[in-house]
């Protein structure tokens, strides 16, 4: 396993990236501790220890955190099945509840063999996935990193993000595609889990 955050240059095409604007927010699994008790025995390469996990309803996606309130940041780490190739996305969105608006970590192998992880934006139906200069985030986004973790076949995804306003529960998307073209991750499938893949998660929980 090979763990790296770097910037490529992709060529900026156009792609259908669904996770769907109009569809009705999903919620976790009822309370905290039967999400938990599917998630939190899962041991990272780094002994990073999350307080909080979800297993979300679709795609066979994870979600870890740790949340400071004082400073209402919060440290994810979302891992999602993968093969050799595709890629794997998680983000927030905090005016919708679909892709449109989302401000997204996307990790994927580059062509160079390398592992990239960037936020980027999802701010229409086919956003060019590139990635997304500080200036442009509508909130910070740091210490982005990805893993690929070949026992279990699973991409990781770890950031930290500065929370937008002063509340802890938001609307968050996840996605997984199974191809990257021109080191540009392509479209996901448009149908199934793909477009279902929407929820809500109170970090303070």
């Amino acid at each position: 396993m090979a763990a790296a955050a770097h910037l490529p240059t992709p060529n900026k095409i156009s792609i259908t990236l669904l996770f769907i604007a109009a569809i009705t927010c999903t919620s976790f699994a009822p309370s905290v501790d039967a999400q938990q008790s599917s998630c939190a025995s899962y041991t990272f390469s780094s002994n990073q220890v999350y307080a909080s996990c979800a297993s979300l309803p679709r795609l066979g996606a994870t979600l870890h955190y740790n949340y400071t309130a004082a400073t209402n940041t919060v440290s994810v780490a979302f891992r999602a099945p993968l093969g050799k190739s595709g890629w794997v996305a998680w983000g927030l969105n905090p005016n919708g509840t679909g892709m449109v608006g989302t401000q997204a970590v996307v990790a994927f192998q580059h062509s160079n063999g390398s592992l990239v992880a960037y936020p980027t934006l999802l701010d229409s139906y086919a956003p060019s996935m590139a990635p997304a200069a500080p200036k442009q985030l509508g909130f910070p986004v740091t210490e982005v990193a990805a893993e690929h973790v070949s026992s279990s076949k699973e991409m990781v995804v770890y950031a930290t993000v500065a929370l937008p306003g002063k509340g802890s529960k938001f609307n968050h998307v996840w996605q997984q595609g199974s191809s990257v073209v021109g080191d540009v991750p392509a479209a996901h499938p448009t149908s199934g889990d793909n477009i279902l893949s929407t929820g809500t998660v109170d970090f303070s929980k």
